[in-house]
């Protein structure tokens, strides 16, 4: 077996997708596999939890913390007593088995040959809760106050994997699944698997269970009729190349197709047509025929535009037309927004099987030499090695998959050793012998049109201009932010999506789960006539977890999750929750790390909260500055009030958009109020 995701080998031919199946991979990525009684020996060893944290970071999962390898220290030792007292020893394991592309790890999984030759696998999930709050069947809270997937049900998303990427010429998978808490008593156990049916056939064992009689743990374990596999069958296990059903590209495809959220207008229609004939040259078609030939080099195709052009909504369109029309092409989408991302997985929630389509950034390289259908959305936001280096990961994309579609807006880099281009694209096609063709999206469908980000653009990067108003675009300045926080009160109460984003010019302090949101963010603001006293107005950061009540009420979604989910418009969200969404009204705070004097915009890095940014020169600062406010600033659909904690910027502000009226609450605006005493 390989620790790795996959091989290091020499590019696949480029002409054709059926020319990279010729030799497959092997795509077993783990900490550590071998049998049962090879591992028991060692698994409490320091020498052998080094190991596994070095084979952690080669097979792709990043650096382990201290808590992930301090779980490994508590919970192998009493799975693997167990697994020899049932006389299981022979039984092939693997910790921390990953998925394709990194998506999910298993804690464990157990390989044995069942008596008719075929393979029984058994997810193993590792506990070391003794009890937990029950919130209903999909969700528990852990005694820290994590809200998290009910164990059963993440067994049950493993198990879906395994069914649902299983290819036609892999042996066939039993796959059965068990939950172990071993620091808990049958009766707290009892409480965790009484949540959820019977019917899901995944059993709850604690420590109760383990420490009974030894004949009796096979059946406990779901391996009672399993036995130690040959090396034959080890390594026809090792070597299945996991690839999604038919069935399932198809309905995930048809779900992302019908979904009103990623309809297509315009240029974005023409833009899909022009990918799809692209793609009909070459990739295999849905009978697997090769495709229409083409100049057999591949296609690289990059699609730009501002905010609101659509290229999010292309972009999930066109994952969901080639999963259909070239499953064999076996499309991927993966985006380094972590948001986006998790949006999409929401979406799919139906599906647990569909995460593996969508493999995080950090796997981008091993993604290239999996699939032949690669569309990449926020692509500026790819971390490089130098300034002057395209990310080595894009590049073995564009070398190695025959159609990569590649979706930027170089307005939107927001740090340093981000920021790939379409020339730098192109160039890099051009010497891999690629076609590239390059799509512009010059709409504007976030903004009722191209007349308010046109206005944005200017305010920022060009002469600033009054703006004169629009017909379908509402647009004012608030006095304060006791007034932008009303006023998005007031448009949530009349149904709308509503979120307010700030600058990145506040402590974020890290609670722990369960916490009550500290109000962070603290802005005086004078009194609004002589003789006012002073007020302060105080905000939560956008929370790290899902903060529920007792009975699981959302208070505050996961960070995520913020932009649409119910609670968000109670929290204070930043350019890293917001980019690549929208909501139908927005608020913005403009801090003080940017300010209008003398006639231009200025950078103060030392106001910054971002251990990224702050150090920065003012000048190098201000790029990323602009590029964040002007993210910011277009994330509502159809309204926009904005607050600029500079007295002098305000006034700047002011004198070309004006300040907002006093509207009737149902109208999305309310009178000014003091906040509640905790956001979350």
């Amino acid at each position: 077996m390989t620790d790795r995701l996959a091989h290091d080998g020499t590019p696949a031919p480029s002409s054709a997708v059926a020319s990279r199946k010729a030799a497959p991979e092997a795509t077993v990525a783990c900490v550590a596999s071998g049998r049962v009684g090879e591992l028991a020996e060692k698994a409490g060893s320091a020498s052998f939890i080094q190991a596994c944290e070095a084979r952690y970071t080669s097979a792709g999962f990043g650096s382990p913390g201290e808590a992930e390898v301090r779980s490994w220290r508590k919970s192998w030792p009493p799975l693997f007593e167990a697994l020899v007292r049932a006389g299981l020893s022979g039984l092939q394991v693997y910790l921390e088995y990953g998925t394709p592309g990194g998506s999910r790890r298993l804690d464990a999984l157990i390989v044995g040959a069942r008596p008719d030759g075929g393979l029984g696998l058994v997810v193993v999930e590792l506990k070391q809760w003794q009890t937990c709050h029950v919130v209903d069947a999909f969700r528990v809270r852990r005694t820290d106050g994590l809200l998290t997937a009910h164990p059963v049900h993440q067994v049950a998303a493993y198990r879906s994997f395994f069914q649902q990427w299983r290819p036609a010429d892999a042996p066939e998978l039993d796959v059965r699944g068990v939950v172990l808490l071993h620091n808990a008593t049958a009766v707290e156990g009892g409480l965790l698997s009484g949540a959820v049916r019977e019917d899901v056939g995944i059993p709850v064992l604690t420590a109760t269970h383990l420490a009974g009689r030894a004949d009796a743990l096979p059946g406990l374990l779901r391996c009672e009729d399993l036995v130690a596999p040959g090396p034959e069958q080890v390594a026809s296990f090792e070597n299945i190349r996991w690839e999604p059903s038919a069935r399932l590209l198809d309905r995930v495809g048809a779900e992302l197709e019908g979904n009103g959220t990623f309809a297509l207008v315009g240029k974005q229609q023409d833009a899909l047509l022009n990918i799809l004939a692209a793609a009909s040259h070459v990739l295999p078609a849905r009978s697997g025929d090769a495709g229409g030939g083409g100049d057999g080099k591949g296609a690289v195709i990059t699609v730009s535009g501002g905010p609101g052009s659509g290229k999010t909504v292309l972009a999930v369109r066109l994952l969901g037309r080639l999963m259909r029309a070239h499953p064999t092409a076996r499309p991927r989408f993966v985006t380094p927004s972590g948001t986006l991302r998790s949006h999409l997985h929401d979406a799919l929630s139906a599906h647990p099987a569909a995460r593996e389509l969508f493999p995080p950034a950090s796997s981008l390289r091993g993604t290239a030499r999996q699939t032949g259908a690669l569309v990449i959305d926020e692509a500026q936001r790819l971390e490089r090695s130098s300034d002057h280096e395209v990310p080595p990961a894009l590049v073995s994309v564009v070398e190695q998959v025959p159609l990569a579609v590649i979706f930027l807006d170089e307005r939107q880099v927001i740090r340093p050793h981000e920021g790939t281009t379409v020339a730098e694209i192109s160039a890099v096609a051009r010497r891999a012998g690629r076609t590239h063709r390059h799509l512009e999206l010059d709409a504007s469908f976030r903004c009722t049109g191209a007349a308010y980000t046109g206005w944005v653009d200017a305010l920022l990067y060009g002469t600033p201009l009054p703006w004169t108003g629009h017909a379908d675009y509402d647009l004012s300045l608030v006095r304060d932010p006791f007034q932008l926080e009303s006023w998005i009160d007031g448009a949530t109460t009349a149904g709308h999506t509503a979120r307010t984003t700030a600058g990145f010019c506040w402590p974020w302090t890290r609670t722990r789960p369960g916490a009550r949101l500290p109000l962070d963010i603290a802005i005086d603001v004078s009194g609004a006539h002589a003789g006012a006293d002073e007020r302060t107005w105080r905000a939560a950061w956008n929370a790290a977890h899902t903060l529920t009540d007792p009975d699981g009420r959302v208070l505050a979604p996961q960070s995520q999750l913020w932009a649409t989910h119910e609670g968000g418009h109670r929290q204070i969200g930043c350019v890293y929750t917001a980019q690549g969404l929208e909501y139908h009204h927005a608020g913005v705070i403009i801090g003080p790390d940017l300010t209008w004097t003398e006639g231009r915009w200025h950078a103060h890095p030392e106001r910054s909260r971002d251990s990224r940014l702050r150090s920065l020169p003012a000048e190098q600062y201000l790029r990323y500055a602009l590029n964040t406010y002007r993210v910011l600033l277009t994330r509502g659909t159809h309204a926009t009030r904005i607050h600029a904690t500079d007295s002098a910027t305000q006034d700047f502000l002011h004198r070309l958009i004006g300040h907002a009226p006093q509207e009737n609450p149902q109208d999305g605006v309310s009178a000014g109020r003091k906040p509640e005493a905790d956001h979350g």
